[in-house]
């Protein structure tokens, strides 16, 4: 026996599907249950019958949703917010009993019809279709006038040099990982680029160079950031104008244009941050199918964009972070579900491990191993890097060198600062200038090989030449009182009481005597960092101190640049303060002595691991070191979000092309906007449903979509934008762009859910169903036509200033901090 209400549905379900010929046979029997609309009774149902009324009562674009469990979207109307509960029961009367003839009416009224298949092609064809419009007119936007101008702009000398330094395989130095680089060369050589063109300074012409290969490299992975975001917002929201609002918002941004069109690592990092957000995202939708092949697919891919994002910058911890927290609260979830056994809670969090853990990290140390292994020749990083670490590049002069293992007096050896950027202990025969300190004989570091960086090791008491055939082979110990004597100069490393050229509190070090004949405060006790006395001292892999013996202080390197009278070489200064630092600590690189036995370097040189954790001490030490050059602009994290000061690509007089990046300023002061709505509305929200205040359905399903899909977006955005406030780096604007996607994501989301809920609280007013659709379409049409009349700044211009009235961007000047 069929149950009541399959009676009831025969009419509903004529109009939607054609009759068919049934074939004869007992009724299949069923458990009864419960189907649940807030605000009406409980429906028992037939359990064959209950997914056939989710699918007549709810619209297409729902019906996936409530198939996994989750959250209703704000889309449309109906029945937001409703939700299917079902319940164990038996089949029987009840079910007609339960529902009245006046409420099946009116939910037959208010239930749409089922489309049928070649509607449903249509709505998939109409939503690829959109997607393939607004991926167009990505590509469109970015690559317009993509060889202008035919010259080097801004971070191009850096980056586009680095790109032909891994074509020519020549070792480099820098404070970011090397993925985003290799990309960039790689792209380079694949598209026909030799490598030969130096990169030296902005404005120096490409001439025949084919360096477009490597801009449309970075404008397609910048381009590809607008579908990403579409897609993001479609999936969090569920709702096409939300994620064609944000689709419009990022592509009508003067300033995500302007990144995305030059050799930049920029539009690297953030396709590789936006990818990890969308793989995400969708794999959250696939959490009703755990372990499935498209929930594994997902879970990787975020693990791989992951590794991705940290390889290019170390700002990628930021996304690495929001994901981190995702996880951590899905298996929260997942812990709390009792129905889940323990074996499959350690089947989820070994995925996750494996996934988000293990595969990023082995990535990541793929990208450093491919990075050692491609550059494999000296070049100019060389001496920000260990003596060790030189000795495995080609053409260094320690690479396939022998030379005595063990230092010996008589030794003719060069000394290296171990702090990155320092160099060597060098000498020349200038003398420090009047007023500064003792008329003696400078003492410097110097960052390149040069013959005034050796330096002799002799006894404190003793003029005796060890190199002497009849005396016998002595080395030197820790704890040993030397000398060291400059072999160009003939004199000795000196200190006293004098204050430094620029450090105040340490004393000077220069260089004194006649052939080697000096004083007592030419007496240094050499000591290894964490050794016992009488241990001999090793080439390369000992770290020692020179403790001076009359003063206590510690020979060392400022790190501050000399003037013009110095060299603009580096200051070394003796300071009084003996805690270990790496700007007093040592080691010996270059030695020798025709008395000891030579051993090859190759036995000395470091394993991969000490590579790669040298590497990166040195990365973040430049990254914390980084200073502004001169009549360089920078910028306060402050200034960012209001788009108070932009940056200058390209050009400064009338006769210049000129490149100016800023943000189109309607669309990031809507974001700030935005972002103070959310935080408004979100709060009121929130308290509201704390406490337990009855929501209509409608405005139930958008709460949910603000609160969730909204707040992950704005926790995106305060991962990426509020810890540049505890940096002591110098930073620059183009660093808050991270942010501003997540930012204008939030925008798209909230106008989008805001003009919906006024739609619907105004619903009783003939116009109210059109609120909705001008809101978007105003917003979108705003931002366009602030595109229209900020873009020069994008594409270039040349002629007249802002200031002459017959520039481009004359009455465009809105902040006097626009410099453009």
């Amino acid at each position: 026996m069929l149950c009541a209400t399959s009676r009831l549905l025969a009419a509903r379900a004529a109009t939607a599907f054609p009759a068919q010929p049934r074939a004869r046979g007992p009724a299949p029997r069923c458990r009864r249950r419960e189907l649940h609309f807030p605000g009406h009774p409980k429906l028992p149902l037939c359990g064959f019958l209950a997914g056939r009324l989710a699918r007549l009562s709810v619209p297409t674009g729902r019906r996936a949703i409530l198939r996994r469990g989750r959250m209703p979207p704000a889309v449309g109307g109906g029945l937001a917010g409703s939700e299917l509960r079902p319940r164990k029961g038996r089949c029987g009367p009840q079910a007609a009993r339960a529902m009245g003839p006046d409420v099946a009416a009116e939910a037959a009224a208010r239930s749409p019809k089922r489309p049928a298949w070649g509607s449903w092609r249509f709505e998939a064809a109409g939503w690829w279709a959109l997607l393939a419009l607004v991926t167009l007119l990505s590509f469109a936007t970015r690559f317009h006038r993509l060889d202008e101008p035919r010259h080097v702009c801004w971070d191009e000398t850096h980056f586009g040099k680095m790109g032909s330094y891994y074509i020519n395989r020549t070792f480099f130095f820098d404070v970011h990982p090397p993925l985003g680089k290799m990309l960039i060369g790689l792209a380079g050589y694949l598209s026909g680029y030799d490598g030969t063109f130096m990169f030296q300074r902005p404005g120096d012409k490409y001439e025949q160079h084919n360096y477009m290969g490597m801009r449309r490299f970075c404008a397609s992975l910048g381009s590809l950031l607008i579908p990403f975001a579409y897609l993001i917002v479609l999936e969090l929201s569920k709702s096409l104008p939300a994620a064609l609002l944000t689709a419009a918002l990022l592509t009508f941004d003067t300033g995500c244009l302007t990144l995305s069109q030059y050799i930049l690592l920029d539009p690297i990092l953030m396709f590789f941050i936006m990818a990890a957000m969308l793989s995400m995202v969708k794999y959250n939708s696939c959490a009703d199918r755990p372990f499935s092949a498209p929930w594994w697919f997902w879970l990787s891919l975020t693990g791989i964009n992951l590794a991705g994002a940290l390889g290019v910058k170390f700002v990628g911890l930021f996304i690495i972070l929001q994901v981190g927290w995702n996880t951590i609260s899905d298996l929260w979830h997942l812990f709390g579900d009792l129905s889940l056994s323990l074996v499959t809670m350690g089947k989820h969090l070994t995925a996750r491990i494996l996934c988000l853990i293990v595969l990023p990290l082995a990535l990541y140390t793929a990208t450093y191993a491919v990075h050692f292994m491609v550059l494999n020749k000296s070049g100019p990083g060389d001496g920000f890097f260990s003596s060790a670490f030189q000795a495995r590049l080609a053409g260094n002069n320690l690479h396939n060198a022998s030379i005595p293992e063990h230092l010996a007096y008589g030794s003719v050896i060069t000394v290296k600062n171990l702090r990155m950027a320092i160099g060597y202990l060098h000498s020349h025969r200038h003398l420090y200038p009047e007023g500064i300190g003792a008329r003696q004989q400078q003492v410097t570091t110097y960052l390149h090989k040069d013959y005034n960086n050796l330096w002799i090791i002799k006894k404190h008491n003793t003029n005796s030449d060890p190199l002497d055939p009849s005396f016998p082979v002595e080395f030197v110990r820790h704890g040993d009182i030397i000398r060291l004597e400059h072999k160009e100069t003939s004199r000795n490393l000196h200190s006293h009481y004098h204050e430094a050229p620029l450090t105040r509190k340490h004393y000077q070090v220069t260089g004194y005597g006649i052939n080697g004949t000096g004083d007592s405060n030419d007496f240094w006790r050499i000591e290894v960092v964490n050794r016992k006395f009488g241990n001999r001292i090793k080439v390369l892999r000992s770290r020692i101190r020179f403790i001076h013996l009359v003063t206590g202080c510690v020979l060392g390197s400022s790190g501050k640049i000399l003037p013009k009278w110095g060299w603009e070489q580096v200051e070394v200064t003796c300071t009084p303060y003996l805690k270990e630092t790496l700007n007093s600590i040592w080691n010996v690189e270059d030695h020798i002595n025709p008395k000891l036995p030579n051993i090859s370097l190759d036995v000395l040189q470091p394993s991969f691991p000490e590579i790669l954790l040298e590497s990166h001490m040195v990365m973040i030490r430049g990254n914390n070191g980084l200073k502004p050059n001169d009549n360089e602009f920078t910028s306060k994290p402050w200034h960012w979000p209001i788009n108070y000061q932009g940056l200058r690509f390209s050009g400064i007089n009338d006769t210049d092309f000129r490149v100016y990046l800023l943000g189109n300023p309607v669309v990031w002061w809507l974001n700030l906007l935005s972002i103070a709505l959310y935080l408004l509305s979100g709060s009121i929200i929130a308290v509201a449903v704390q406490r337990g205040a009855h929501l209509p359905a409608e405005v139930e399903g958008l709460s949910e979509v603000l609160l969730r899909g909204g707040g992950q977006l704005l926790l995106g955005w305060v991962l990426h934008y509020f810890p540049f406030f505890l940096m002591g780096r110098v930073l620059y604007f183009h660093h808050y762009f991270p942010a501003m996607l997540f930012s204008s994501m939030l925008t798209g989301v909230l106008w989008d859910t805001l003009l919906r809920l006024c739609a619907w609280s105004l619903a009783s007013f003939s116009l109210a169903s059109s609120i909705h659709v001008l809101g978007v379409l105003s917003l979108v049409l705003g931002t366009a036509y602030s595109f229209y009349l900020f873009h020069p700044l994008a594409y270039g211009m040349v002629g007249p200033l802002a200031q002459d009235p017959r520039s481009p961007m004359a009455g465009l000047r809105w902040l006097e901090s626009w410099d453009f």
